[in-house]
């Protein structure tokens, strides 16, 4: 099916049986399934999906130095459109595969609790944005819809202002990976209990953050020595759980077929390695502030500029010519994907494959993204979470030569 070893990996059983970890099937209440010998750890994601990617990539290292259970919540769509379904973990990431790489279980909150379960849980949770954002005028607890989907009442304890990664006189939003960790264990978290508490919305109740179920409100924001850590080589979360974050099988060929396609691949030939560009326009224009976008935003030369940096490395390090190109944008304007193709590059066409239709509104992100992470080599945007996983992919995947273009005034990527 394609040149890259991911289409031909073993097939890979469960690692573990999910009924050693819960009692049995989903319940009506949650903690109805949680068993007295294991303790859980969850939280939510209420951002665009790369960033709940991470979000989750981070849960799951949180989990692993607490030693604890993830349980992982569904996407829910707020970038895309927010009436797109809830689409669950699994059905875009292998877990399996996954649990079995980083040598522990994981859960999906549908496994644990009645997807129409209607009985609302009470739960005490930890809030860290109330700490880290201090700088603010009203710090509160991050809001999720996830919370509200899943029947949760939860009263809210303010993490201690030493979790913040970032010095105090700084307005940074991170916190740090093992002061969170310590409050899964009871002497820190013991000593931490005496902090600000917001009753539960529905039932008004005021309770403890639960000691079973380790909760959070929101872990985008978290490093182990700096702000921004998948960006950096030594991330944790990506060394010890991103880079197994590997697709599911199904979605894997889905788009692989896509890109077969865009690339006009006779059915009885392989699929031919293929340098992925991602390039990020849409909402990014706000931050030009003023500057002509044919100034702010790097042009198609200069991108061109960058696959053929690529294109030569693969070359000189694995001896192969890799001529085929596609390009994933948001970029709307006609006369710029003119000059896309006129470099002899390609796209898949979403509304002539008519994925939306077939697949549903979230698809076209997800094979954009499989298409990014199967590329021979990768040319991103830089301040884009989309291109930096991409390119982590790219490189831990694949081995490949990857570059990012920066942008933001005339001249900004010239090296």
């Amino acid at each position: 099916m394609s040149y890259l070893d991911t289409q031909d990996a073993p097939p890979y059983s469960a690692g573990f049986n999910s009924q050693s970890i819960i009692q049995g099937p989903p319940t009506q209440r949650f903690r109805d399934n949680l068993r007295n010998d294991t303790k859980y750890i969850t939280s939510w994601a209420s951002s665009g999906w790369t960033n709940d990617v991470m979000t989750y990539g981070n849960l799951i290292y949180l989990a692993l130095i607490t030693e604890r259970i993830p349980i992982i919540a569904k996407f829910l769509s707020s970038h895309i459109d927010p009436s797109a379904p809830p689409f669950a973990f699994g059905e875009i990431f292998d877990v399996p595969r996954l649990s079995r790489a980083i040598g522990t279980p994981i859960l999906e909150w549908h496994e644990v609790k009645d997807s129409e379960s209607q009985v609302l849980d009470d739960l005490g949770c930890w809030s860290v944005c109330e700490s880290v954002e201090k700088y603010k005028q009203d710090p509160h607890p991050r809001a999720s819809r996830t919370i509200d989907r899943l029947k949760l009442d939860i009263s809210w304890t303010r993490t201690p202002d030493w979790v913040k990664l970032t010095p105090p006189g700084i307005e940074d939003d991170h916190a740090s990976f093992w002061s969170l960790a310590a409050l899964g264990f009871p002497q820190v978290r013991s000593d931490s209990l005496g902090l600000p508490n917001r009753p539960s919305p529905q039932h008004q109740v005021s309770l403890l953050p639960d000691d079973q179920l380790l909760c959070f409100d929101f872990l985008y924001f978290i490093g182990a020595q700096r702000p921004w850590e998948w960006e950096l080589d030594y991330s944790p979360a990506w060394r010890f759980v991103g880079q197994h974050m590997r697709w599911n099988a199904s979605m894997e060929r889905l788009a692989d077929a896509h890109a077969r396609r865009a690339m006009k691949v006779p059915g009885n030939e392989p699929t031919p390695p293929y340098i992925s560009i991602h390039i990020r326009h849409g909402d990014f224009r706000d931050q030009c502030h003023g500057i002509p976008l044919d100034q702010c935003f790097a042009p198609l030369p200069i991108i061109a500029r960058r696959v053929s940096e690529v294109q030569e490395e693969l070359r000189a390090q694995k001896g192969i010519d890799v001529t085929q190109v596609i390009m994933t944008s948001d970029e709307l304007d006609p006369e710029w994907w003119s000059g896309v193709r006129a470099l002899g590059w390609t796209w898949v066409d979403y509304a002539t494959e008519r994925t939306e239709e077939i697949y549903g509104k979230w698809h076209p992100v997800f094979i954009d993204a499989i298409i990014q992470s199967n590329g021979a080599g990768f040319v991103g945007t830089h301040s884009s979470t989309m291109s930096t996983l991409a390119l982590r992919r790219v490189q831990s995947w694949h081995n490949g030569p990857t570059r990012i273009i920066k942008w933001g005034r005339l001249g900004a990527d010239d090296h």
